[in-house]
């Protein structure tokens, strides 16, 4: 596939942009993955990486691109939050 070919209907679509806290976003377009990232160049990559190196599957935008990942439900806290709120002595890994 030469660059200039839009990508197959079965191409992953990966969107490429900052959120409203100024961070790098890369989203699959389904929604179904994606992630934050410290700069631009490391959001590309990622989205190369999972496109199978097709640049004509990202798609960079000037809007807000908010990561939002289908699927995932809330969860409460973990038990291991409770410590902390607790007051108690939080142990440093070695």
């Amino acid at each position: 596939m030469s660059e200039s070919e839009p990508p197959s209907s079965n191409q992953t679509i990966f969107l490429i942009g900052r959120n409203s806290r100024g961070q790098w976003v890369a989203q699959a377009r389904n929604g179904l993955y994606g992630g934050l990232f410290i700069s631009r160049a490391a959001a590309v990559s990622y989205a190369m990486f999972e496109s199978g190196h097709n640049p004509a599957s990202i798609v960079a935008t000037p809007e807000t691109l908010e990561l939002e990942v289908a699927g995932l439900q809330p969860t409460s806290a973990p038990q291991s939050h409770s410590a902390i709120d607790a007051g108690e002595p939080v142990r440093r890994a070695a």
